[in-house]
């Protein structure tokens, strides 16, 4: 089991990749032109127009990418939950 540069082993960077694989999958859910998260709840709410429904996600697409960012320059702060479990 050998450290890389990043000095994280294969099964750290295989949960990585399972967390980063996770947050760009959500990502995809409730951005257009696919949104299907969106989607269906508009159609829960069929009083709140299209636009106005894509707009409310935005704060939580911004947070996702914050996310997405964190998991790829510091996966250890995602990793410590792990670790200190096993």
């Amino acid at each position: 089991m050998g450290l890389d540069f990043f000095g994280l082993g294969a099964t750290d960077k295989a949960i990585s990749f399972g967390i980063l694989t996770l947050r760009v999958v959500e990502i995809g859910l409730i951005t257009p032109p696919v949104g299907m998260n969106v989607y269906l709840i508009k159609s829960l709410a069929k009083d709140v127009p299209m636009g106005e429904a894509f707009r409310g996600v935005i704060p939580f697409l911004c947070s996702d990418a914050v996310r997405v960012v964190l998991v790829v320059f510091f996966p250890v702060l995602f990793l410590a939950l792990v670790h200190l479990l096993s």
